[in-house]
């Protein structure tokens, strides 16, 4: 399936979602190359400011996964979608977005924003060589919240990838990065 057709895709479950739910439909202009490289450094600086574990997270990890906005909104149906940078060694290597789909009782909007730590190896190799990284399938992610961010050490870092979730804003009744579909886009 071509990287339009899954775009066009995403943004309809979106744009159903928030129109059955009453609400606008989100913007859906493309952020260019370089305004989203700055969203994702801003984002992550922002993020080792407010959270704690996140910078020394950031100094160990493989690659870095930062998605600076994503957009989910859901009536009965539901849906998310957002794009992100990858760095490896502080450097640009591909662009990705994140899907998700679900249905169930859900109501409302928000955006939020999250970094996935890549820690090894294993988990850039199979972001790289799958086409399409599902959390939840594939190298263990642990979402971060604020007790675990305090309390990682390097001494503590046993799984594949950790996650963290920012800035969220809106009202929806949970939020959930698992079943999240993360696939490498063209720029």
């Amino acid at each position: 399936m071509s990287t339009t057709r899954r775009r066009f895709q995403a943004l309809m479950i979106i744009g159903a979602a928030a129109l059955a739910s009453g609400l606008a439909a989100p913007v859906a202009n493309a952020a260019s190359s370089e305004e989203l490289n700055q969203q994702a450094t801003l984002a992550l600086q922002n993020l080792y400011k407010t959270r704690p574990g996140a910078e020394a997270l950031g100094k160990q990890a493989k690659a870095i996964l930062v998605f600076p906005k994503i957009i989910k909104a859901g009536l009965v149906f539901g849906g998310s979608y957002g794009e992100g940078v990858l760095y490896e060694s502080n450097h640009v290597e591909g662009y990705y977005n994140s899907v998700s789909a679900s249905w169930g009782w859900q109501a409302g909007a928000e955006s939020y924003g999250y970094v996935v730590f890549l820690m090894n190896q294993k988990a850039v190799k199979y972001l790289d060589k799958s086409k399409g990284w599902e959390i939840g399938v594939g190298p263990s992610v642990v979402v971060v919240d604020e007790g675990v961010g305090r309390n990682l050490s390097t001494s503590t870092l046993k799984n594949d990838a950790y996650a963290f979730i920012f800035d969220q804003q809106g009202l929806m009744a949970s939020l959930s990065i698992e079943g999240t579909k993360i696939t490498r886009i063209k720029r």
